[in-house]
Parts: C-alpha cells; sequence; structure tokens
C-alpha cells in the first residue's frame, strides 16, 4: 500500500470516527442515523478508500458502541459485506449514481445483519427491526449520495489514492 493511499485513508477512518463521535446518540440503536455512513459511498469511486471505511467503522464501534463486542462482529461484518458486494458490482456499473444508487439499496438490504444483532442482544422483533434500521441507513445514505457527488466535483475522490 502506497504512502499516500494509507494516509487518505486514516483521514477517511478518523473522519468516521469523529463524526459517529459527535452524533451518538443517533448513531445507535433500533432507529439509528449514522451520518458517517454517508463515507461509504467513497468506494464506488476507488476501491481502495475500503480499508478506511472499515478501520473507521471498526474504531468507532470499539469507542462508542454500547453493544460490545457484538458490533465489532456485526457492524464491522455488515460494513464489509455490503461495501465488498458494492465493490464487486461497481465492475459492471460505469455511471457513479447508478453506482451510489446500488450502493444505497445494498447498505439498507444488509441491514438485516444489524437487525439480526438487535434481536440476539435485546430480543426485538427482527422484521420490525430491520425495516428501522434499514430506513435509518437508506436515509443517510440518500441525503449521503449528493453530497458526497458534490464534495466529488470539488476534490476527485477517484484521484486522491
Amino acid at each position: 500500500m502506497r504512502l499516500r493511499t494509507l494516509a487518505v485513508n486514516a483521514i477517511i477512518a478518523a473522519l468516521y470516527i469523529v463524526l459517529t463521535f459527535f452524533l451518538q446518540p443517533i448513531s445507535f440503536s433500533a432507529v439509528q442515523f449514522r451520518i458517517a455512513e454517508m463515507l461509504n459511498h467513497l468506494v464506488v469511486f476507488n476501491k481502495n478508500y475500503f480499508w478506511g471505511i472499515i478501520c473507521g467503522v471498526f474504531i468507532g464501534n470499539l469507542f462508542f458502541s454500547p453493544l460490545l463486542p457484538y458490533d465489532l462482529i456485526f457492524g464491522t461484518g455488515q460494513s464489509v459485506l455490503a461495501l465488498l458486494i458494492t465493490i464487486l458490482v461497481s465492475k459492471y456499473v460505469k455511471n457513479i449514481w447508478g453506482r451510489m444508487i446500488i450502493n444505497t439499496a445494498i447498505f439498507t438490504l444488509t441491514m438485516c445483519i444489524i437487525a439480526w444483532e438487535l434481536s440476539i442482544v435485546f430480543h426485538m422483533p427482527f422484521i420490525l427491526t430491520w425495516l428501522s434500521v434499514a430506513a435509518g441507513e437508506c436515509a443517510v445514505m440518500l441525503v449521503g449520495a449528493p453530497i458526497m457527488y458534490a464534495i466529488n466535483r470539488r476534490i476527485p475522490f477517484d484521484k486522491l489514492i
């Protein structure tokens, strides 16, 4: 891994952690709006952002999640799975907006993993929990897509690493 790639991924991880820290009250539980999740869209611009996002998710969960150790396994695992699927699908979809829509759908659907975690820990009803965490994830990703697109126009993400 080149030094520049490592440094940019460290910055992405730090941004994820800071956003999670300052927005803790809305980042965890059955109804969650983890604003840092909009950074997941970075992989549609360049797959090399994978490590920064995953490190941010892991460290954010490690320090701020009330569901340790479950969030380290389920939360990080859900992000790894969703990002890898997005990276695979992105090989076949060239349009950035198409990739972001697909990424949003993948993250929304894989929130079933978080619902499973919450149903194990808190005995919450799986389907209702999935609907609530998926709605929050979908909202954050939909709001995040035009924001990330606008930032990309000023700072081309595909050229940073």
